[in-house]
């Protein structure tokens, strides 16, 4: 028993953080959902990942496209524009790496983000609140075009690596953990990321999964991370013929479904994942049969201190 400690500590003590990015697990919803026959709810939980959200899977491939064609070396500081997550990405897998990290974010974002990338040893650039996060986009441009010889620049809106993680790990994860059955894909859209490039693997596998994006139903509102592409700085990456079908939810419905997935199922996720599990319920309740997964892009612990949880 103590030899097979050992051994299980050895390896774990021998792999690389970069290695625990992915292979998140899927998990169905049984109560927040009323399953009819023949319908089934899934779920992929991506706070397993080191950095706590989906972020790590772009940040590890921005990390590792850059270190293979040289743009990102000791002496070289990583800059980004970001509203948390990946930021928090960035500031874990560099601090693996030894590499510096400077982020332009909002000023309102909220003091666990703030206090986890000040901890993570992360340079903040603290931008209006009232410009979110095109106005940290707007900053981080303006730093690397004032002094490019310091900055590796990101650019996760604008990178293709962004995408290519989810085609690479996501969509594969969620084909296989399905046994090809997955019929729907839900995907909120921020940098636009997850959807492009999971809904690309999915496509090439069955061209008729049906991908549906979501986003807010107005420029004003409060679901961190998600953006309103109507009236953003559209991501570069963003493919708006991709999707099938775009839900718009109210930043009210995503409050009571966080709620709701924390006391009937356990799940205590972010505003952005209960977003979409309102999508995908909204889909799932429209079939007869089919298999619908979303992805959850993080736990909520990055917001304890938001005031709709104690509503």
């Amino acid at each position: 028993m103590i030899s097979d400690v050992l051994t299980l500590n050895r390896s774990a003590i021998q792999t690389d953080l970069f290695d625990l990015v992915g292979n998140t697990p899927l998990i169905p919803l049984h109560r927040v959902f009323a399953h009819p026959n023949g319908v089934e709810l899934y779920a992929k939980a991506e706070w397993f990942n080191p950095g706590g959200s989906v972020k790590d899977r772009p940040a590890r491939e921005i990390i590792l496209s850059a270190e293979r064609a040289g743009d990102l070396h000791e002496g070289v500081t990583l800059l980004d524009a970001t509203s948390g997550n990946m930021g928090i990405a960035y500031a874990t897998l560099c601090a693996a790496r030894g590499y510096k990290v400077e982020l332009a974010i909002p000023a309102n974002a909220g003091p666990e983000r703030l206090s986890l990338l000040r901890t993570l040893g992360a340079n903040l650039i603290l931008t209006d609140p009232m410009d979110g996060t095109d106005g940290a986009q707007q900053e981080a441009r303006r730093r690397y075009a004032s002094d490019p010889d310091r900055y590796f620049y990101a650019d996760q809106y604008n990178n293709p690596a962004n995408w290519q993680a989810h085609y690479r790990t996501t969509g594969a994860e969620v084909w296989e953990q399905t046994d090809g059955r997955v019929t729907h894909f839900v995907a909120g859209l921020g940098t636009s990321g997850t959807l492009t490039g999971t809904g690309r693997r999915l496509r090439e596998f069955n061209p008729d999964v049906r991908l549906i994006s979501v986003q807010p139903n107005s420029p004003l509102h409060g679901l961190e991370g998600l953006k309103h592409m109507p009236t953003a700085l559209r991501p570069g990456i963003y493919d708006e013929s991709l999707a099938d079908e775009n839900v718009e939810v109210p930043t009210e419905d995503a409050y009571d479904m966080a709620r709701r997935l924390a006391r009937e199922e356990g799940l205590f996720v972010g505003v952005s994942a209960a977003a979409a599990v309102a999508a995908a319920i909204r889909v799932a309740s429209t079939l007869q049969e089919g298999v619908v997964v979303t992805l959850l892009p993080d736990a909520g612990f990055k917001y304890v201190s938001e005031r709709f949880w104690r509503e």
